[in-house]
């Protein structure tokens, strides 16, 4: 859904495009669109490539800076109606721009990167060429950033579906023609036109049985985040609970984890520093278990909610990795089989922070590798336990 398009060199036939993201990015686009320029010319120079500016109408001149920026590679500037904002409507215009391009693959990456150099364009485009249909990325990051992802995306993505794809959410993909052509064709749910794009383009990847890896890029360096909830994170549990539901004959019978092949860089660089404010945390986590008590009295099993009130009310909060897989398959149960699907998202907030806050207290000192094998822990009983998930669904 695009209102206007500026196409300056009037593009219609493209091999390799680039695409990029971006709502009131005029500070930052420059620089992730002048590495694209130079990795498709030093890499891909034998294609016809275009860059694309997918945006969402950004009033702070993002579209005058990213057609501004010196580029051999052509651009295109598209934008959805004012006052349409929305992630996935900036994807769902690019998979139809590759489409309308003819092109071999399309390599997305986020607008407002400061560590994308001109090899990520190689490291993302190379398995698509090679004949992977959608490349997932493969980042280091401070042990506390990707909250949403280390206790809710990357866990599902890995005990469901049973696949290692480490950073479903990452934000940086390349994906084929066929897999382009696969999406479009989807059912888009609200929430995922908006920040529930990037999960929605994971689970339906495996889901619908494409070729998937992973690619090294080093350190993701962007504006970081400690534990946020808004808008994105229910965007993103809704999809990915609403996509889990709808297909679980697609993935019930799994029974082993695959581990992706790894392309791109094989050692990843020193991950990007962040400050941590666990009091604030905590108190987010305690706030919001009490404000969805109700809720969550309905959709936890008894023993469980019982032991949480106790928790929250008279103790530290102390989730472990085991009560943590059974309270997300609750919700996804709850999820099925509930009205007001939206308020059991917003019931898991406090529990996800209490979660997070757990990990942090007690991975405080160790090391970023230490604290990934945690992580992988956590996945690893999400998969031990899917068989409580099915069977609650099936009954």
């Amino acid at each position: 859904m695009y209102e206007r398009e500026e196409n300056p060199r009037n593009v219609t036939k493209a091999d390799l495009v680039v695409g990029l993201a971006s709502y009131m990015e005029a500070d930052n686009i420059d620089y992730p669109t002048a590495q694209a320029d130079k990795g498709l010319k030093q890499y891909y120079g034998d294609k016809s490539s275009v860059i694309v500016n997918c945006d969402n109408a950004s009033p702070d001149g993002t579209e005058q800076v990213f057609l501004g920026t010196t580029t051999e590679t052509p651009k295109i500037y598209i934008t959805t109606p004012p006052d349409t904002p929305g992630k996935g409507y900036n994807f769902e215009n690019m998979f139809r721009k590759l489409l309308e391009l003819d092109g071999e693959a399309l390599v997305c990456i986020d607008s407002d990167l400061e560590s994308v150099t001109p090899k990520w364009v190689k490291y993302l485009a190379e398995p698509v060429m090679e004949g992977y249909d959608f490349v997932a990325p493969l980042y280091s990051r401070h042990k506390y950033d990707g909250t949403i992802t280390n206790n809710l995306t990357f866990p599902l993505v890995y005990g469901l579906l049973g696949k290692n794809i480490r950073q479903p959410i990452g934000g940086d993909f390349a994906l084929s023609k066929r897999f382009a052509e696969h999406l479009v064709c989807q059912p888009w749910h609200r929430t995922t036109e908006e920040y529930g794009v990037d999960i929605f383009m994971t689970l339906n990847a495996v889901l619908g049985g494409f070729k998937c890896c992973n690619t090294g890029l080093g350190a993701k360096i962007h504006k970081p985040s400690a534990p946020k909830l808004g808008q994105m994170f229910i965007q993103v549990v809704s999809t990915a609970f609403l996509t889990i539901i709808k297909n679980v004959h697609l993935w019930k019978e799994v029974s082993e984890v695959e581990q992706q092949k790894l392309f791109g860089l094989q050692e990843l660089d020193k991950p990007q520093d962040l400050t941590i404010d666990r009091e604030a945390i905590e108190k987010q986590a305690r706030i919001g278990f009490f404000q969805s008590q109700s809720c969550l009295e309905k959709v936890l099993s008894a023993d469980l909610y019982s032991h949480y009130v106790k928790m929250f009310e008279d103790g530290p909060i102390e989730i472990t990795a085991e009560e943590w897989a059974t309270t997300v398959y609750d919700m996804i149960s709850a999820y099925k089989s509930m009205g007001n699907m939206i308020s059991v998202i917003e019931s898991l907030k406090g529990l996800y922070f209490g979660r997070a806050l757990t990990f942090m207290n007690q991975t405080w000192k160790m090391s970023s590798e230490k604290a990934e094998k945690e992580i992988l822990a956590q996945a690893e009983i999400f998969f031990q336990q899917r068989d409580y998930l099915i069977k609650k669904i099936d009954n």
